[in-house]
């Protein structure tokens, strides 16, 4: 069961034009795990409501292993249905559709080294605009394909892992994206544990996306003439974001552990590798702190 309270502001486009937003969001997922001697089978279903946005899914994951349980395949889909019905009234009862399939190899090399590789492929129709986005016309198909590499490594000598992840993107929009996740589970004594962690993320523009210009400010610049998609989302544009983190975690008993992370988001059009990133977008800054309680049974 999930509830979340939302309160800020929204850039209208690219990086300006602020407006207030305030919403709430309920949500609730199942999942029903079948068990089998060299694989399993997981249900799950999904509904997420907000004053705008209802969203309806449906999943499938199968996993096989081998005898020594060294190999691992997995595949999976997953369908939701969507309704959008903005409080501007820009659009009324659309409808957005996505098909999801994913297929997975986990893979122990040695007694300190594991390793997972996962193809993803999604297929969407329906509206994909941002209703409170000015000069915001997107198409009404959008299919992106995802390699994500994945590799965890024991350090014996000091008893730490470390977790790297790479991640491709690619989708109709013309966007190309690239995420190298690092993080390093240490274990201190006392039930302690500490877990710094990097991601670097990079993009390509979407094919319709509107540049800002110094020579429009303070106002949003006209799409091209006779242009049939565009945008000025700053989501949209060319970038690179750096995160840094840091998890601190307690093993309060057997059953008992807490922790706390701190995250550090930042964006910024010339951080963008690969490319130049999009003109004339202000820097873009988050911080995120979770705390967590978990209980095993």
């Amino acid at each position: 069961l999930i509830s979340d309270a939302i309160s800020g502001a929204s850039p209208a486009y690219h990086s300006s034009g602020l407006t207030t937003l305030r919403d709430h969001r309920h949500a609730v997922e199942a999942n029903v795990t079948r068990w089998f001697p060299n694989g399993s089978l997981t249900v799950g279903a999904s509904f997420s409501s907000e004053s705008d946005y209802v969203s309806r899914g449906l999943s499938v994951l199968a996993t096989r292993s081998s005898e020594d349980k060294n190999t691992t395949w997995s595949a999976g889909a997953g369908v939701s249905r969507d309704s959008i019905n903005p409080s501007n009234h820009v659009v009324e009862r659309e409808r957005k559709r996505v098909l999801d399939l994913l297929l997975g190899l986990t893979q122990v090399f040695t007694t300190h080294d594991i390793a997972q590789f996962n193809l993803g492929v999604s297929l969407g129709s329906g509206y994909f605009s941002d209703p409170y986005k000015v000069f915001d016309e997107r198409p009404r198909t959008r299919n992106h394909t995802t390699l994500q590499a994945r590799w965890n490594h024991h350090f014996e000598g000091t008893g730490g892992t470390l977790r790297a992840s790479w991640r491709w993107y690619a989708d109709t929009y013309r966007i190309r994206s690239h995420t190298l996740g690092l993080e390093v589970v240490q274990p201190l004594p006392g039930g302690w544990t500490l877990t710094p962690a990097l991601r670097l993320y990079t993009q390509s523009a979407a094919r319709f996306y509107v540049d800002a210009g110094p020579i429009d400010s303070p106002f949003a610049p006209n799409p091209p003439e006779g242009a049939l998609s565009y945008t000025e989302d700053q989501r949209m544009s060319a970038f690179g974001a750096r995160t840094l983190g840091l998890k601190i975690a307690k093993q309060l008993d057997a059953d008992w552990l807490v922790d706390v992370k701190f995250e550090r988001y930042g964006q910024r059009a010339g951080w963008r590798l690969f490319g130049t990133g999009s003109p004339d977008l202000l820097p873009f800054n988050a911080r995120s702190l979770q705390i967590g309680l978990s209980r095993r049974f």
